[in-house]
């Protein structure tokens, strides 16, 4: 009786799998690719065929459609994290692991490799049932696995404070129409519902039901490279993205941190040759989705990097398509660049699948904001005269402007997925790479303004450095890191300057050379060009800057740009002052390490930045106000529009706020008031703290212009002048040298002002100095209206 009792439960458990799996059933549809899998469309559900266990492949989820809102930041076609993945079996089970490849064991010693990897974790993805093993090829039901929330969809509403949302089941299915197997790679395609309460304004204003939010989430299962691609070492000089893992297996006296760059693979036909095909060339296809003529214009930048290609000895290495129409973006047989739209202006970027055990990118995917062209189309219809005065189909010099920007804009993001990092001092060599933010480069000739310069049409100098250090296919025999070294060394000689973000970056950035939206090797007589250019611009500005029958509505908003038309240079010229110069150096390059910017170069940066605090360049001029009646119907502010507290009226004063404010906020930066400190102590002759301050107060304080207009917008950068000296005053993580200075100004503001008993803002100003000063603990900066948004076109660009 036990005996049949033990065959019965042995035979059991596996007439249930054979009810629930065969493959021969006709509600199945059979997909045979890197994996072969089954869709039984009765129930929605997924089997997958596994016939190698422990064998590694490449998992990728991604959003095949998203939300369509830059802040929420769940864009169509963005891609989520590469995990190197295999299964394994336990038990009943088939585990989806994903090893630990940041530690590792290069070496034959098959017990070491093992040490250091049980001395690390691994993470388990998942866990599968098995449903039928067929001689040792295992059926496995991944419906579960594939409709999760693998992208953090959920988790990023609710980060952005737009509610608590979690996947409903019930509303979502797999999407087959874009569910498909290749020989080297599987794609499946869910439509995935999100259920919650909505709670911030982003989601609501981009879903037509903000309590379900439907997306669509693609998950890829990639075969991984062969073993025939060669990793190159990274230098901090070249401008390449680094890639890096710990190998223990490493002799002591060597460093155990192993650095190389992420790049495409690319080999010569004949290596040998001065100039050769590719054995398989770099191909990117453009979104055919995309409209024209910005179609054109993305395809003319995006082939400007064959041009560096060419350089190094390649023919036709780097080539520009249109994506065929039965093709999915999110392949991974396909380098793409999307065209991605959004309900506001926003980031493009340049994302990649690589592999995590080499750094070999395997696919690059651009997207591109669809909105940012419009940006560029109004900033040149603010700066020009009377663009529309004849008619309003004169928007051809605009268009022009716009697209060549998208040229550089396409150029750039693809730069990204070839494995380059942005150059912010690319723009002190002559616009030397498209790697950098160009703003752009404008004129005055014969008393207009002049567009003919404002960007550049192709490759830049050091883009050839990147694509030289990159992808040059070395013959055999060659010194490789010799070789690598005498590209560096060239560029260093040829003046080629390369600094990257963490240097570049506006707020507590130090480099004098760095800069983003900057042009020329001279900040400050650069800002004082823009200046001059801005002002020409608000003297020409009128109603024929918009088309008939626009409401004025349509020229405040036009106006914007160009009233802050100086913000990026100003943030140029700010770095000077506590500004270093110095370079990515090694040890033997002879390229300068660091040193401080100059006396006399930062007395002059403090001396123009101070230009953009006077009122006769904050005030717009009066006879422009009546241009900006109150909004219309229909024409309500957002996000890219002054702010005031006027309510209905357009605040003057608020804007000229804003733009001090800007000013300020850079130029008395706790940080850069600490170092400024620092490079004092070090050397007696440089700039201090106390010299900044006192040339501030005194310049602004001390000036009152005699218009009462002018004379309030005085006031009003007095005020925002006031608050930023007393942030510094209570800053907790400065020197205390920085509060002792501020406090000092403090001091000598009250002594301008006075008793003043017949001044109000007199009266107030003391009366804050002295609230400060008994309870400094409790004071925050009272903040200005917000400054729009306003980048020439992207706020940040990344690559993950």
């Amino acid at each position: 009786m036990a005996k049949r009792y033990i065959q019965f439960f042995m035979l059991f458990p596996l007439y249930l799998l054979q009810g629930q799996f065969s493959e021969t059933s006709k509600d199945y549809q059979k997909f045979q690719g890197f994996f072969d899998f089954y869709y039984d469309s009765a129930k929605d559900k997924i089997y997958l065929e596994v016939p190698e266990l422990e064998k590694e492949f490449l998992y990728v989820y991604s959003l095949s459609s998203g939300i369509g809102s830059n802040d929420i930041g769940l864009d169509r076609g963005q891609l989520g994290n590469e995990q190197v993945v295999y299964f394994k079996k336990a038990g009943n089970k088939l585990l989806l692991v994903q090893p630990n490849l940041r530690f590792r064991a290069l070496t034959e010693n098959e017990l070491e490799r093992r040490s250091v990897e049980q001395a690390f974790a691994k993470s388990v993805l998942f866990g599968f049932e098995i449903i039928d093993d067929k001689q040792g090829k295992y059926v496995i039901d991944i419906s579960g696995f594939l409709m999760q929330d693998a992208h953090g969809v959920s988790r990023r509403l609710k980060a952005a404070e737009q509610g608590t949302y979690s996947l409903d089941t019930s509303r979502s299915a797999m999407a087959m129409e874009r569910t498909k197997a290749f020989p080297k790679n599987v794609e499946f395609d869910l439509t995935l519902t999100f259920k919650g309460e909505p709670k911030g304004q982003y989601i609501q204003s981009v879903s037509p039901n903000p309590q379900l939010v439907t997306v669509a989430q693609h998950h890829s299962f990639i075969e991984l490279p062969d073993k025939g691609y060669e990793k190159r070492v990274f230098d901090p000089r070249s401008g390449s993205y680094p890639f890096s893992y710990y190998d223990y297996s490493t002799p002591v006296q060597e460093p155990i941190v192993k650095r190389f760059i992420t790049r495409h693979r690319l080999e010569k036909k004949d290596p040998s040759a001065a100039v050769s095909e590719a054995v398989e060339p770099i191909i990117y296809y453009l979104d055919n989705g995309t409209p024209e003529p910005v179609r054109s214009a993305l395809l003319d930048g995006g082939r400007w990097w064959n041009q560096a290609f060419e350089a190094i000895g390649y023919k036709d290495a780097f080539q520009l398509k249109i994506l065929p129409d039965d093709a999915d973006p999110l392949d991974v047989r396909y380098n793409v660049i999307q065209w991605v739209h959004r309900s506001t202006r926003g980031w493009s970027y340049g994302t990649s699948i690589t592999d995590p055990r080499t750094g070999e990118i395997i696919k690059g995917h651009v997207s591109l904001g669809s909105l940012r062209i419009r940006q560029d189309f109004m900033i040149a219809q603010a700066l020009m005269n009377r663009p529309f005065a004849q008619n309003d189909d004169n928007y051809d010099p605009m268009l022009d402007l716009a697209l060549a920007r998208i040229r550089q804009l396409s150029a750039h993001e693809i730069g990204h997925t070839l494995g380059f990092s942005h150059n912010f001092a690319a723009s002190t060599n002559g616009r030397a790479s498209v790697m950098d933010y160009p703003h752009p480069q404008f004129s005055i000739k014969d008393g207009q303004i002049d567009f003919s310069n404002a960007y550049d049409t192709g490759i830049g100098e050091w883009d050839k450095v990147s694509v030289a250090y990159s992808y040059t296919d070395f013959p055999e025999g060659t010194d490789e890191k010799k070789a690598l070294n005498s590209i560096l060394n060239k560029a260093y000689t040829d003046d080629l300057r390369y600094i990257s973000d963490q240097d570049a970056r506006p707020v507590g950035g130090a480099h004098a050379y760095a800069h983003l939206w900057d042009n020329g090797k001279d900040a400050v007589a650069e800002l004082e060009d823009v200046l001059e250019i801005r002002a020409k611009a608000i003297a020409d500005f009128s109603l024929d800057n918009i088309r008939q029958d626009e409401p004025l509505t349509v020229l405040e908003d036009v106006f914007v740009p160009l009233f802050f038309f100086h913000r990026y240079q100003t943030e140029a010229a700010v770095k000077l002052i506590g500004g270093l110069d110095y370079n990515y150096t090694v040890k033997g390059d002879g390229q300068l390490s660091v040193a401080t910017v100059d006396v006399k170069s930062q007395r002059k940066a403090l001396e123009s930045v101070l230009k953009t605090l006077e009122p006769s360049v904050l005030a717009i001029p009066k006879a422009k106000l009546e241009l900006f009646p109150p909004r219309a119907m229909g024409y309500w502010r957002s996000r890219e529009s002054f702010k005031g507290k006027t309510s209905v009226s357009f605040d003057a004063l608020s804007a000229s706020e804003t733009a001090a404010d800007m000013t300020l906020g850079l130029l008395l930066n706790p940080q850069r008031a600490s170092r400024i400190i620092q490079q004092k102590a070090l050397d007696p002759g440089n700039l201090g703290l106390k010299e900044v301050l006192e040339t501030l107060v005194n310049q602004s304080f001390k000036k009152q212009p005699k218009d009462p207009y002018l004379k309030e917008v005085g006031q009003g950068t007095n005020y925002r002048i006031l608050f930023h000296i007393m942030n510094l005053a209570a800053h907790k993580e400065v020197h205390p040298q920085v509060n002792a200075l501020a406090y000092e100004a403090l001091r000598n503001i009250n002594q301008i002002l006075g008793t003043g008993q017949a001044d109000a803002n007199k009266r107030e100003m003391a009366r804050r100095i002295q609230e400060f000063t008994k309870r400094p603990e409790e004071f925050e900066v009272i903040p200005s209206p917000q400054i729009p948004d306003g980048s020439p076109i992207g706020m940040y660009c990344a690559h993950q």
